[in-house]
């Protein structure tokens, strides 16, 4: 498969994970587009011979410095954007997941630029794509 995210062959399987800590859920400030800059939950993409499941686990760690209980699959999410021709421009699917933290001291790295423990009660004020909102929702049981 090309590693070339625009117009590929075939669906880019990513994974994001919801590591809740009592109130608090992990959030990343991302590091590389899409959505440079904005506050996300932790994930990426999955590499070959890799469990979905083991990916969850991989990029918690490389991007926040956290070990997890990996949870249930929250959703699987596709997200298809063709281009003005109707050729697919772009096709992802994202499986999320519920975590809980175990253990390791928050920290960026991978391509995170900022991670933290973020109150349930402010992730509405941070800008985050609807659709990350609904997941944590989901996850903290706020649905």
């Amino acid at each position: 498969m090309s590693e070339d995210r625009r117009y590929p062959t075939r669906p880019m399987i990513g994974v994001g994970v919801v590591v809740l800590r009592g109130a608090d859920v992990l959030l990343i400030k991302r590091g590389k587009p899409p959505r440079l800059g904005q506050w996300s939950l932790p994930g990426g993409m999955q590499e070959l011979g890799e469990t979905a499941a083991t990916a969850a686990h991989r990029e918690v760690l490389e991007e926040t410095g956290v070990t997890i209980k990996l949870g249930k699959v929250l959703d699987i999410i596709d997200i298809i954007r063709p281009d003005g021709d109707g050729r697919i421009e772009t096709h992802y699917t994202l499986i999320d997941y519920a975590a809980e933290y175990a253990s390791g001291t928050v920290k960026a790295g991978d391509d995170a630029l900022h991670a933290e423990f973020v109150p349930l009660s402010n992730i509405e004020a941070l800008g985050m794509w609807q659709e990350t909102i609904r997941i944590i929702k989901l996850a903290a049981g706020l649905t």
